[in-house]
């Protein structure tokens, strides 16, 4: 039972940390970027807000209440990664990620979503028959949640490093690491199929 337990929040974890599928990496950091460590309570809001949108979706897709095409999917995710880069690149510096609950967070939550249907077959095919399909569920975005926050205390640390060390303003950080991670996801969208 333990051993199961473990083994579907490490799926989980893994999922999140895979070095092949680093879409969800790069969307950890631009939702990230803007902040310090003193906003932990706000971006780990955020973060599980991301979360329970993944969930939802990987609940709905594997019993088979939502299909969303493939292509349609593997779209969506690269543009939901630009939508906030582009966020963070043209609010940098001016307290936007401030608001209580504004775009960021409905943004947030919508794209986990997105993310979560481009998750949900490869979970039914993880699931076996005698399993039960929501614990399942729920040990896996554990591992999700738990693999998050370690990306996010890194992009906080790095951040910090760079903004008292290297004395970055903080509007530079926002700038350069958005433009990097849009500059990754733009051959991402290119390549999807539905640009093709």
């Amino acid at each position: 039972m333990l051993q199961e337990f473990w083994f579907n929040v490490q799926y989980g974890m893994n999922h999140v940390l895979d070095i092949n599928a680093y879409d969800h990496v790069l969307f950890l950091i631009v939702l990230s970027v803007p902040y310090l460590f003193k906003d932990w309570k706000r971006v780990l809001m955020l973060v599980t807000v991301f979360t329970v949108g993944h969930t939802i979706s990987i609940i709905l897709g594997t019993y088979d209440a939502v299909k969303v095409s493939v292509p349609v999917v593997e779209f969506l995710i690269p543009l939901s990664i630009l939508i906030i880069g582009l966020f963070n690149v043209f609010t940098a510096g001016k307290g936007a990620q401030k608001e209580k609950v504004g775009v960021l967070f409905f943004s947030t939550l919508f794209f986990g979503l997105v993310h979560g249907l481009g998750f949900a077959r490869e979970l039914q095919m993880l699931i076996g028959p005698n399993d039960n399909k929501f614990l399942v569920m729920l040990e896996f975005a554990l591992g999700i949640e738990l693999a998050q926050i370690i990306i996010v205390f890194l992009v906080l640390f790095i951040g910090y490093l760079v903004q008292t060390i290297f004395r970055f303003s903080k509007r530079d950080w926002i700038m350069v690491l958005s433009a990097i991670v849009i500059g990754l996801v733009i051959p991402m969208l290119m390549n999807s199929e539905l640009m093709a």
